[in-house]
């Protein structure tokens, strides 16, 4: 199992436009589910990503997470005030 602070420094690597645009990354991992959250934060706009053991594997690895790179332009996009 990935440790809590490197697996945010990973998901910070591959996704670089996290720190530009200023969202907060939060990462922990919940015992009862099984799973890494994610959690991000701008201003008033807030995601969480649950994170499958296999997705955190692969973004351990330097594979992109597809699914939390989704959500993270859509985040984007709402703090941008572009939403559909």
């Amino acid at each position: 199992m990935h440790d809590k602070q490197e697996l945010c420094e990973k998901i910070i690597a591959l996704y670089p436009e996290i720190g530009q645009c200023g969202i907060d990354v939060n990462v922990s991992f919940d015992h009862s589910k099984n799973v890494w959250i994610v959690d991000l934060k701008k201003d008033k706009h807030e995601l969480k990503h649950y994170l499958e053991i296999p997705d955190a594997d692969q973004c351990m690895n330097g594979k992109q997470c597809v699914s939390l790179g989704l959500e993270i332009v859509q985040l984007k996009k709402n703090v941008q005030g572009k939403q559909f």
